[in-house]
């Protein structure tokens, strides 16, 4: 499997699988946490593709989902996608002053 990247810090991970305990050599962030799967979209129910994991609460601390698949996107955490960018340019477009 390719390395992902951190979704906090956007350092390069070694493949997986990552463990419970495991965590970023750069910023200790947790490896196996939402935030760092494969099935984790922000806006889907539950914010995972999956519909037979768990409900999470904390996306950014370990969890035992066994369905954990490490992501090999490059998304690191404070980064903008393209639709955050198109909703911010349609409020401030829209703004009730």
């Amino acid at each position: 499997m390719t390395p992902g990247r951190c979704a906090r810090c956007g350092a390069e991970l070694p493949p997986g699988p990552y463990g419970r305990r495991d965590t970023c050599a750069a910023c200790g962030a947790d490896l196996h946490a939402c935030l760092q799967c494969d099935f984790y979209t922000p806006g889907a129910y539950n914010d995972c593709r999956e519909p037979q994991a768990d409900r999470v609460v904390d996306k950014e601390r370990s969890n035992f989902c066994d369905l954990f698949r490490p992501a090999t996107r490059a998304a690191v955490l404070g980064e903008r996608s393209a639709r955050d960018e198109a909703r911010a340019k349609l409020d401030a477009l829209f703004k009730k002053r």
